[in-house]
């Protein structure tokens, strides 16, 4: 594969608003080193991690450029760095990235690379990586849903929320999930999800409650006035999962019912673990989650595709909130 020297890229010029982003023609061609691969992007995958990392509230690890956001992409291999064993070029991947995917072309480490699932698009996987590995890693390590439990998934539209749905399923829990629209909560329910409740006119607590009694975990995006309710609505050895505080992160609890409830809370990121870790967990998925792609059991849910160009309608599509399923850009 002839590789060019510079490609197109959308950089974060300073903290702001979407006027930040801004698209260059000339960004260098990343150049793969040890034990990476470089992949020449068909979409990446757009994440409220973006914006926040545009805004500047959401800080990289020290030593990590932070001029290009995206943190998953699709494509195919076009060149490998010393050491790589598996991946050659032309290889169709997904991989996770710790930043860097708005771009024609990136860099990630080898573990951190992942066969495009059999039956979803090269476009499509762009929108896997980022979202399996956080629900695997949040959901099913930490939180240990288990087949014949019952889970609670804020935010069940968004892209955590649909993969979270589907997994769920898949492992054979039952599964509430709340949405901001009858149009969002239909898809809930198309997703998988026994009851859908619509938050803006109806009490999560009260709903979960006359539906099913308490619940084994609670997947969490929001946080905020939620907290004290949903620690409420734990079963005995029940487990509370953050994997974001949209809401913010401050809440009054009753840890009393912590204590005799045997609970667990608990809650985990993604961009700042080890690359090693990060191998682990994607190993997982395609051990235990990609098959399942094949059987036609989970499904890459895409809502819009925009060009690179566009990141800032891209970025304010996902500020809107009105998605459902994920967001990609297209070089």
């Amino acid at each position: 594969m002839n590789l060019p020297n510079r490609m197109r890229a959308v950089l974060i010029d300073r903290p702001g608003g979407v006027e930040v982003l801004r698209v260059v023609n000339d960004w260098p061609v990343p150049v793969p080193g040890l034990e990476e691969v470089l992949i020449k992007v068909a979409a990446a995958g757009v994440n409220r991690a973006d914006l926040m990392q545009r805004e500047g509230v959401y800080p990289m690890p020290p030593g990590t450029p932070t001029d290009i956001p995206g943190l998953e992409i699709s494509g195919e291999v076009a060149a490998v760095g010393a050491g790589v064993k598996r991946w050659r070029v032309g290889d169709r991947v997904c991989a996770l990235l710790i930043g860097r995917g708005y771009a024609e072309y990136a860099v990630a480490p080898e573990v951190q690379c992942l066969p495009a699932p059999e039956g979803v698009s090269l476009v499509d996987a762009g929108g896997l990586p980022e979202t399996y590995c956080t629900v695997w890693a949040n959901l099913f390590e930490r939180g240990r849903l288990a087949d014949g439990e019952t889970v609670l998934i804020q935010g069940g539209t968004s892209g955590i929320g649909v993969a979270a749905i589907q997994l769920a399923k898949a492992f054979g829990a039952r599964v509430l999930a709340t949405a901001g629209s009858e149009r969002k909560c239909e898809a809930c329910q198309r997703l998988g999800a026994d009851r859908a409740i619509n938050y803006r006119n109806e009490d999560f607590h009260a709903v979960t409650r006359s539906f099913c009694g308490n619940v084994d975990v609670i997947l969490d995006i929001v946080g905020g006035d939620y907290i004290a309710r949903e620690v409420d609505l734990l079963k005995r050895e029940g487990r509370l999962v953050f994997v974001a505080l949209a809401a913010g992160g401050l809440a009054e609890v009753d840890f009393y019912k912590v204590l005799i409830g045997h609970l667990t809370i608990t809650g985990s990121t993604l961009r700042s673990r080890s690359v090693a870790e990060k191998g682990r967990i994607c190993a997982e998925l395609e051990r235990a989650v990609w098959p399942l792609f094949v059987a036609n059991r989970l499904s890459a849910e895409i809502d819009r595709t925009f060009p690179l160009e566009a990141a800032a309608d891209a970025h304010r599509f996902m500020a809107s909130s009105e998605h459902i399923g994920k967001i990609l850009l297209t070089p």
